[in-house]
């Protein structure tokens, strides 16, 4: 079982910004696509945002809710996913989970432990 230790979740007014860190084993850090989920209440786990391994140049891709306002970053040396968020909307209250895409045998998204993140208006 692989440990993606998240935090940074909170409340904050609308309009405000937060940053999410998911501190990440090296091994699956520096080999994985990484990525960036959330779950509002009542609905399904959605994706956000996906960055590729430095090898694969580091590439982020953003769904059209949160492009211009969200960055997904790595930290390399501390193997250490980022998320910064900005101009924050009640929308994007949630539980806020990151993951790692397993390339081998059941190919799928694996996700960690969440925080939650509430944005007031």
């Amino acid at each position: 079982q692989v440990e993606l230790v998240v935090s940074g979740g909170g409340t904050v007014q609308v309009g405000g910004s937060l940053r999410l860190s998911c501190a990440a084993p090296e091994s699956i850090f520096t080999t994985s696509l990484m990525g960036w989920f959330r779950q509002a209440p009542g609905q399904a786990r959605e994706f956000i945002c996906s960055i590729t391994t430095v090898a694969r140049g580091s590439r982020e891709y953003y769904v059209d809710s949160v492009k211009g306002r969200f960055a997904i970053s790595r930290d390399n040396a501390a193997n250490t996913l980022l998320l910064q968020m900005n101009s924050l909307k009640p929308e994007d209250t949630g539980v806020y989970y990151c993951g790692y895409f397993q390339e081998t045998g059941n190919r799928r998204w694996n996700t960690g432990q969440g925080t939650q993140v509430t944005v007031s208006s």
